[in-house]
């Protein structure tokens, strides 16, 4: 009887072991585009039916503050910015007060770590909610818009402005949200923070600049959604500087790309836990 070496066997050990040492690759880590595509279609199919009574609240909200200004404000510039901070104060509801909500009671309930088995990125997930949210002041904003311009009888041809306006004050609002929401330590804390926000929001958006204490003007600026609310407002007189609309609109841009980058990180730091 003869004796063969096991190495040459085709069914021997090293020949077992060598496909055995070459583990299975893993697939592709999910992309950021379509990751971030399929949050926004699941948060935005979730909150339809739950988030709509409270985007009629936040019209409604508006278009009372408008009602109750009409007969305080003189024409102009003062009712140029009572109907653009009335606009903009919606997508200030959603984007900063709600989200705050949802990412403050996601974390208290667990919720992150279903995310955190997802093979998605963070930003994905951040990205996607907070879409998901702007998404729906689209409407509002619009017919608080609209409204406001018949009220105080001002112009309607530059509300196109809005498509640029929303956006990017709501990726600013909605990236400050998420990380108020993500970074309070509870959830009640999560809610006060983003009605503080929102009542910023109403209080130094609203009212015209030029009736505030100077301290007061120095911390308007300091809002995201003051930017917002300059640049609709500058495109209601008869010849808009251009100029400093797209400077302000470049601002609620930058502060949306840091604001989002703050939250994705929140959103890291909250999930490892």
């Amino acid at each position: 009887m003869s004796v063969v070496p096991a190495d040459v066997l085709p069914g021997g050990a090293l020949a077992v072991e060598e496909p055995a040492a070459c583990a299975a690759e893993l697939g592709p880590r999910a992309r950021l585009w379509p990751s971030l595509a399929a949050v926004y279609r699941a948060q935005l199919s979730r909150a339809r039916v739950a988030r709509i009574p409270l985007l009629f609240v936040a019209t409604f909200q508006s278009v009372g503050i408008m009602i109750l200004m009409r007969g305080v404000v003189d024409d102009g510039a003062e009712a140029q910015a009572v109907v653009a901070g009335s606009s903009v104060l919606v997508v200030a509801f959603v984007a900063l007060n709600l989200l705050a909500q949802y990412f403050g009671q996601l974390r208290a309930s667990g919720g992150l770590d279903h995310y955190a088995t997802l093979p998605v990125p963070p930003a994905a997930v951040v990205l996607g909610a907070a879409g998901a949210y702007a998404s729906f002041t689209v409407p509002g904003t619009v017919v608080t818009a609209v409204f406001g311009c018949v009220l105080f009888g001002l112009p309607l041809a530059h509300l196109w402005i809005l498509m640029a306006v929303i956006p990017l004050a709501g990726a600013a609002l909605a990236g400050l949200g998420a990380a108020l929401g993500l970074l309070a330590p509870r959830p009640e804390l999560a809610t006060l923070l983003g009605q503080l926000g929102m009542s910023a929001a109403l209080l130094l958006g609203v009212l015209p600049a030029d009736r505030m204490p100077e301290v007061v003007r120095f911390t308007r600026d300091l809002l995201p959604s003051t930017y917002g609310v300059e640049a609709f407002a500058r495109t209601f007189g008869p010849d808009p500087d251009w100029a400093f609309v797209l400077g302000d609109l470049a601002v609620c841009g930058v502060v949306g790309v840091v604001s989002l980058a703050v939250a994705t990180w929140a959103y890291r730091r909250a999930a490892v836990r």
